[in-house]
């Protein structure tokens, strides 16, 4: 008889020194005692543990809350952030805190500039990361704002990643707990924003952070984390998809890049660069989605070799590097490390200026690389720090034989 896997993983706890964990703070921070900062609660342990951590170091939290998407449907929903249950565990952390706590209706602002563009980007034939869309916009460009009007002097959110000044500007870093670590997510932070924001957690593992919670006595302490999309039912995002964008689920082609029509699908939101299972086309060799064509509706596929990508083209780009600008470091081939998935590793690569255009150019072959991803940048001298990044717009393959 073999035994049961438990839905939610038990959280860890390693021993961590409060005190310590204070000062690092404190010291993170660099603002005198009493200044005022407003921390992002979404009711999570990271959250929380950031915000009591502040209100331990001495200063003046203002603990608020987004409600993002509706609140009903909320409650039938675990395992994802800012839900009915989350602002509800947040409220239950602030009053043992001991801070101010409010809860604002965010609930048009991300439906237009987080789940619109999600559905909109499926449309495109694109694989998109939402996560990065709600920290550029809702959290960092309108919570900021708010933030601000309150007189708060930073805003801090229990993110893992570094903050760290360097001469007369911050830096983006990548956080101690590199199983942790959210520099991916974040890489679209401008300056203007990186001077205002605070990372209490940079340098502490998230083992430590459950237990700092329950040695102040925080509801949240063993908590488990989100592992969904919060605003995706159970995961299952094409459900959402469906529902917002029908002309999706438009059928057309399946198409060998040879030429061969293969079979038929029943819409390219249903599929993504890279996928394998689920074509339902038998041809006798592996085939994989290579480009999702949404003008034409054809999902097209070939071998895995297919897959292989030698440069990429960024959209929507923020450069955080010591060159003036983005473009003035792809003049210079500027190297880096880039990362084109939140799961995988930076690799070498280089910056090139290409018919007016910043390519990224890998040094090796980078595999299944998907237009709506996000392409962040890292400094191979400095491995941990961020230098920007964009999202991918458009890929160029390695040449193979057909």
């Amino acid at each position: 008889m073999t035994a049961s896997v438990p839905a939610c993983p038990v959280p860890v706890f390693d021993t961590a020194d409060l005190g310590e964990a204070i000062a690092r703070v404190r010291d993170s921070v660099s603002l005198p005692p009493g200044a005022r900062v407003v921390a992002a609660m979404s009711g999570g342990v990271d959250s929380s543990v950031a915000a009591a951590l502040l209100h331990a170091a001495g200063y003046e939290v203002i603990g608020v809350t987004l409600q993002l998407y509706d609140h009903g449907q909320a409650l039938k929903k675990t395992g994802a952030c800012c839900a009915g249950q989350d602002i509800h565990d947040a409220r239950i952390a602030a009053e043992k805190i001991g801070i101010a706590h409010y809860v604002l209706d965010y609930e048009s602002r991300f439906k237009d500039s987080v789940i619109e563009e999600f559905a909109d980007s499926y449309l495109r034939g694109e694989t998109p990361v939402p996560c990065i869309r709600c920290n550029q916009t809702v959290k960092f460009r309108d919570l900021l704002d708010v933030a601000r009007d309150l007189g708060a002097e930073a805003m801090a959110t229990g993110h893992y990643v570094e903050r760290r000044d360097t001469g007369n500007r911050a830096e983006l870093r990548r956080a101690v707990d590199r199983n942790r670590d959210q520099s991916y997510f974040l890489f679209a932070t401008t300056r203007e924003q990186l001077d205002f924001l605070r990372f209490p957690l940079a340098d502490i593992p998230k083992p430590q952070v459950r237990d700092i919670a329950r040695q102040m006595g925080l509801n949240v302490a063993a908590k488990p984390d989100s592992q969904d999309i919060c605003f995706v039912p159970e995961g299952k995002y094409t459900t959402l998809i469906d529902r917002l964008r029908p002309q999706g689920r438009e059928a057309g082609d399946i198409v060998h890049l040879d030429g061969r029509v293969l079979g038929q699908h029943q819409g390219i939101t249903g599929y993504t660069i890279g996928q394998r299972r689920g074509l339902n086309i038998a041809v006798g060799e592996p085939l994989f989605v290579v480009k999702l064509d949404a003008g034409t509706r054809r999902v097209i596929v070939g071998p895995r070799e297919a897959l292989n990508t030698a440069a990429l083209v960024m959209k929507e780009t923020n450069w955080l590097g010591d060159h003036e600008t983005l473009e003035k470091a792809a003049a210079d081939n500027l190297p880096v490390l880039a990362r084109v998935r939140s799961t995988r590793p930076p690799v070498p690569a280089r910056l090139n200026l290409r018919e007016g255009q910043v390519e990224v150019v890998f040094d090796a072959s980078e595999e299944g690389v998907a237009p709506g991803q996000a392409c962040v940048l890292y400094d191979p001298t400095d491995e941990d720090r961020v230098l920007g990044g964009g999202f991918i717009e458009r890929t160029r393959a390695v040449e193979f034989a057909v």
